[in-house]
């Protein structure tokens, strides 16, 4: 249990980084410079701290999901 919650929270506060980020760039880009790239990069950072955040999770259920089924093949 102690694995799956180090690897939760790994994501979680490298997902909040990119997150604050992602929303420093886009909202600087959006009202304060000229350059409409910012914009677009302030948004893709938003979209990849999702999406680390996501396979973060999706690692730590399949991890629990695999310590909980039965291993090995059942003779009858």
């Amino acid at each position: 249990m102690e694995s799956k919650l180090k690897i939760l929270n790994a994501t979680k506060s490298v997902g909040y980084t990119a997150l604050a980020i992602g929303i420093a760039i886009f909202l600087y880009g959006f009202f304060v410079s000229d350059y409409g790239i910012l914009t677009g990069v302030g948004i893709g950072t938003v979209m990849g701290a999702i999406f680390i955040f996501l396979i973060g999770v999706f690692f730590v259920a399949t991890e629990e999901m695999n310590e909980k089924t039965d291993k090995g093949i059942k003779v009858y």
